[in-house]
C-alpha cells in the first residue's frame, strides 16, 4: 500500500503538477482515487506511468496528466451536469463525478461500458451513468449540459455537440490530425455564439464515428 501511495504521490508531483494542473480540489482526487483500479488486470504496476495505456477492444487510456488537464479546463462546480465522451475504463469518469452533481458518459464498446460500470461501483460512484452510445451525437435528452468532455481527439468538434452546452457552458477537446493537435475550449456566450481558446497543444487517440471535413474545395 505504501508503494502505490507513493507512485500515486508522484504521478501528481512529477508529471501532472509540473503540466500546469495547480486546482487544488483536483490534485487531491488524483490523491484519492485510485487509478490502479481502473487499469486493465495485469497492469496495476503502470497505473501511474506517464503513458497512455491499452485497454480493451484496442483503445488506451489516456495519461494522467492528460486526462487531468482536461477535467482542469472544465472548471466544474458541484452543482454541474456534465457529458463525456468515450468512458474507457472510467476513471476520468470518476474524476468528473467527484467535482461535479452528475454525468453521462457514453462509450462505443459494450465491453468498456460494463468494466467502466463495475469500476465505478467499486470505487463507490453513484452520480455517473455510463451507457453504450455515438458519442458524436451526444446525448441531448439528458442535456443541456454545463460542461461537455471529449477523452479522446477528434477532426473537429460536431455542431451537435456545442448545442447541447447551456449557456456559459464549456466544452473541452483534443482536436486537429497528427503530429499536431490542440486542446480547444469552448465556451457558448449565447443562443448562436460561442467563444474558442486554443490554451495547449497535445496528441491523443483518436474518438471513432466523428465527421472528418473534407480537405478538398471546388
Amino acid at each position: 500500500m505504501a508503494e502505490i501511495q507513493k507512485a500515486r504521490f508522484n504521478m501528481v508531483e512529477q508529471q501532472v503538477r509540473p503540466w500546469n494542473v495547480s486546482d487544488e480540489a483536483l490534485l487531491a482526487l488524483l490523491l484519492s482515487v485510485p487509478r490502479d483500479a481502473f487499469v486493465p488486470a495485469g497492469n496495476e504496476g503502470m497505473a501511474f506511468a506517464d503513458i497512455e495505456l491499452p485497454t480493451a477492444c484496442g483503445e488506451r487510456m489516456l495519461a494522467p496528466k492528460v486526462q487531468a488537464k482536461l477535467v482542469q479546463e472544465l472548471r466544474l462546480q458541484k452543482t454541474d451536469r456534465v457529458l463525456e465522451i468515450g468512458t474507457g475504463t472510467g476513471y476520468m469518469t470518476a474524476l468528473l463525478a467527484n467535482l461535479a452533481e452528475r454525468v453521462v458518459s457514453l462509450e462505443q464498446h459494450a465491453e468498456l461500458v460494463t468494466q467502466a460500470q463495475n469500476n465505478l461501483a467499486k470505487v463507490g460512484i453513484r452520480n455517473a451513468q455510463v451507457r453504450q452510445g455515438d458519442g458524436a451525437k451526444g446525448a441531448a435528452v439528458d442535456g443541456p449540459y454545463d460542461a461537455i468532455v471529449l477523452a479522446g481527439s477528434v477532426a473537429e468538434v460536431p455542431q451537435a455537440l456545442l448545442d447541447q452546452l447551456q449557456t456559459g457552458g464549456r466544452l473541452v477537446a483534443i482536436v486537429g490530425d497528427e503530429p499536431i493537435m490542440r486542446c480547444e475550449l469552448y465556451t457558448r456566450t449565447g443562443t448562436s455564439t460561442f467563444t474558442k481558446a486554443t490554451p495547449w497543444d497535445c496528441n491523443a487517440p483518436r474518438l471513432h464515428h466523428f465527421p472528418t471535413p473534407s480537405r478538398f474545395s471546388f
